[in-house]
């Protein structure tokens, strides 16, 4: 009886988390446009998944996360002034660039918790899960864009004859800072909250 409660309440939380990715996806609450790239907030779900439901469950919300952001190539739930340029070079190129890194992002953040609550405890492995999980998503996104498009005219004018890593740290700039400081913050308070409620594992 007390495993069907605990899958019940594991599908409980992944169903809420993944509600609250499509209503910030879909509002403004997700995304804080700030020049080509947007700072967004949609990292937290995907950590706090990855905390209360393991590899599995991040790797979902994170796959919910980057369907997403691909549709917004198309105008589907908001715009992307980058995404529908990528889009149009590359259609497939465009969604793995979109949708790989988010799912990659919450599969590794469900070890990384397993890894540092065994280190440092709970509260202390969800502020970490919640500083990676903004790390990593602005890392493999801004690899991939790198990777698949960096031959592209597009993604050469924004280079700028600059040194890869110098454009990557330039590019994402006080975006990546926001993400990170507000996804630490936010998921280890909730992170702290399920953990008082005993839905942490």
């Amino acid at each position: 009886m007390e495993r069907h409660q605990t899958k019940a309440t594991q599908l409980a939380i992944l169903g809420l988390m993944t509600g609250v990715l499509l209503l910030m996806a879909y509002t403004p609450l997700g995304y804080l446009n700030i020049g080509p790239l947007a700072i967004t907030f949609n990292v937290i779900p995907v950590a706090i998944c990855a905390i209360a439901l393991g590899p599995k469950g991040g790797a979902i919300a994170g796959a919910v996360f980057g369907l997403t952001s691909f549709l917004q190539c198309i105008g589907v739930g908001g715009t992307s002034a980058m995404g529908a340029t990528l889009f149009s070079i590359n259609p497939v190129l465009a969604f793995i660039q979109r949708f790989i890194p988010r799912l990659l992002d919450g599969f590794l953040l469900g070890y990384i918790f397993k890894g540092t609550r065994k280190v440092f405890g709970v509260h202390v492995g969800c502020l970490i899960t919640g500083f990676c999980s903004a790390f990593l998503n602005t890392l493999f996104f801004m690899t991939l864009l790198v990777a698949l498009f960096g031959s592209t005219e597009y993604v050469q004018s924004l280079i700028n004859g600059r040194n890869i890593i110098v454009f990557i740290c330039a590019f994402v700039g006080v975006n990546a800072v926001c993400e990170m400081i507000s996804s630490t913050i936010i998921t280890g308070a909730v992170g702290a909250a399920l953990s008082r409620a005993h839905l942490i594992p």
